[in-house]
């Protein structure tokens, strides 16, 4: 088979890498792909949002199947453009993948699938919603749009609460609506499924990690790490995430004609009463993506196929045994401005089980620079959360360049919760 990955993150990498160990592959294509790539791919200079460009290339290569990564190029229509022209495409049409390019579309959804979700009021302007929230107490404030994982603030006031909704309606279009919804408490779980349209694969549940700094104290950014599986939800409670959040989303997405063919993200809050939809992505999560590959322990293009083909087989997938953890490293600065083109050195050999994806990176003459805010995600998997934790910072210690930022507790708290549960 002949792919074509579409994107330049980290994930398109982990993708790319799972994806170039099919014995089925002939060829493998990165539009427009990173250093990372390169080594798995021919990366192709082509805009990932631009639907005419992204078909034409995929003409050229007489590519069998393209997986689109990042939300921006599916939003804009990309896969729409595929499958007029006939190219089977990994990734819903923009209409299905308006489940996460609005978030009062999906809260609409859900309350037609009958799928849990916080109790919430959409306000098109950013003084109703002021008035609003000055009449509540704790609030979590959401732009309707894309906002590049930078569009949800938990206020713990009115104050924060009236802020927020302040900054995020300078978000341009993403903040011309805004969601108020209640805060739910409990802990954050993440659950991709592998969707046809119809029917669905579940991937272990992950759990990302927001906030920029130790403690989930900081900024929210687009995510500083990731673990999977994740502790908090076990093999039956994953199958009932699957019986009450994704097949009726997938029943209510067909029948608003819509069917949703790809990776349907659903993030989940473990509430006392249940689980609860925090929000939905039509795509794989960056970082969770990138741990979720190394547990995928079968060939990944055989599923991606038959969910762009509408002939996917319901089964449990073959999974590694132990966990993935996977950290972020960015650049100084980061979520807010930043300087690019920071010299970047890398271990020589890293230690089996280890891997570094490239998320923004360049290389010139050479050399090896940063591009943006989160650079890489080094990821391990171990036969323990432990083991998986230490082997991925042994790897985070060999690497440098100058302002670096990560967390330093991703998964510490898993590890103590799978602790506790045995």
């Amino acid at each position: 088979m002949r792919v074509l990955v579409v994107g330049s993150g980290a994930r398109e990498h982990a993708l790319a890498w799972k994806i170039s160990q099919s014995p089925l592959l002939s060829r493998l294509v990165c539009a427009p792909g990173n250093p990372g790539t390169e080594a798995l791919a021919t990366n192709r200079a082509v805009v990932a949002e631009d639907p005419q460009a992204v078909t034409a290339l995929a003409r050229d290569e007489r590519v069998d199947l393209v997986v689109v990564g990042p939300e921006l190029p599916l939003s804009r229509g990309v896969a729409d453009a595929l499958r007029r022209a006939g190219i089977a495409v990994f990734g819903p049409d923009a209409a299905a993948a308006h489940l996460e390019a609005s978030k009062a579309f999906a809260k609409d959804v859900m309350a037609g699938a009958c799928v849990p979700t916080a109790p919430h009021r959409t306000f098109d302007t950013a003084a109703a919603a002021e008035a609003y929230a000055r009449t509540r107490g704790r609030l979590v404030v959401k732009a309707d749009g894309l906002a590049a994982g930078k569009g949800v603030v938990v206020a713990a006031s009115t104050e924060e609460a009236v802020l927020a909704i302040r900054e995020l309606s300078r978000l341009g279009a993403a903040g011309s609506r805004l969601v108020l919804e209640e805060a739910l408490e409990g802990e954050e779980v993440s659950v991709i499924a592998l969707a046809d349209g119809e029917r669905y694969v579940l991937l272990p549940p992950a759990q990302d990690h927001k906030r920029l700094l130790d403690g989930d104290l900081g900024p929210n950014t687009g995510g500083m790490g990731a673990v999977s599986p994740s502790p908090l939800l076990d093999a039956e409670g994953l199958a009932a995430v699957g019986e009450r959040v994704i097949a009726p989303v997938l029943k209510e997405m067909a029948r608003r004609g819509h069917p949703f063919r790809g990776a349907l993200y659903a993030g989940l809050m473990l509430t006392r009463e249940g689980p609860r939809v925090l929000e939905f992505n039509a795509r794989f999560g960056d970082p969770e993506a990138q741990v979720l590959v190394l547990q995928l322990d079968e060939d990944l293009l055989p599923l991606l196929q038959a969910c762009a083909t509408g002939n996917l087989k319901p089964r449990p997938l073959r999974l590694a045994p132990g966990a993935s953890v996977g950290v972020v490293m960015a650049s100084a600065g980061y979520p807010g401005p930043l300087a690019a083109g920071v010299p970047i050195s890398l271990p020589e050999r890293l230690e089996a089980s280890t891997h570094v994806f490239h998320a923004a990176t360049r290389r010139v003459e050479g050399q090896l620079l940063t591009a943006g805010g989160r650079v890489l995600t080094v990821c391990a998997q171990g036969a323990s959360l432990e083991e998986a934790r230490t082997r991925a910072y042994r790897a985070v210690a060999g690497i440098r360049f100058e302002g670096m930022q990560f967390r330093c507790d991703i998964a510490e708290r898993a590890v103590r919760q799978e602790a506790a549960l045995r």
